[in-house]
């Protein structure tokens, strides 16, 4: 079975730094997108970063220059770093795979989501 496991939430303030890293299983990185995806409260999730097999990348306007996305193919493994966090970066932060764009609606596997909270 496709396994996508999130890990590195936490608390963290205003201008600090968090990783973030993801574990798959069950698919690769040569077939499929792999992205980073978060919901805050009251809000619908959003596509943040992917990267494709080619080592393409799409950042969000609201990431760029503060967050980059980075793969361990052999270790199918997929790292988020944010940098100069704001409080607007609090959400739950989603690894996801699949086929089609850097969208909600394009991915077909979710693995479950670790909290990032950004103190003001």
């Amino acid at each position: 079975d496709v396994q996508l496991q999130a890990s590195g939430g936490g608390l963290v303030q205003a201008g600090g730094s968090l990783r973030l890293s993801c574990v798959a299983s069950g698919v690769t990185f040569d077939d499929y997108i792999i992205g980073w995806f978060r919901q805050a409260p009251g809000k619908g999730r959003e596509g943040i970063t992917c990267s494709d097999s080619t080592g393409s990348t799409y950042y969000a306007d609201s990431v760029k220059n503060r967050f980059t996305i980075s793969k361990d193919n052999a270790k199918l493994t997929v790292y988020l770093q944010m940098n100069s966090l704001k409080p607007e970066d609090t959400a739950v932060y989603f690894c996801a795979a699949g086929t089609g764009i850097c969208d909600p609606d394009g991915m077909d596997y979710w693995g479950k989501g670790t909290q990032v909270t950004v103190s003001s």
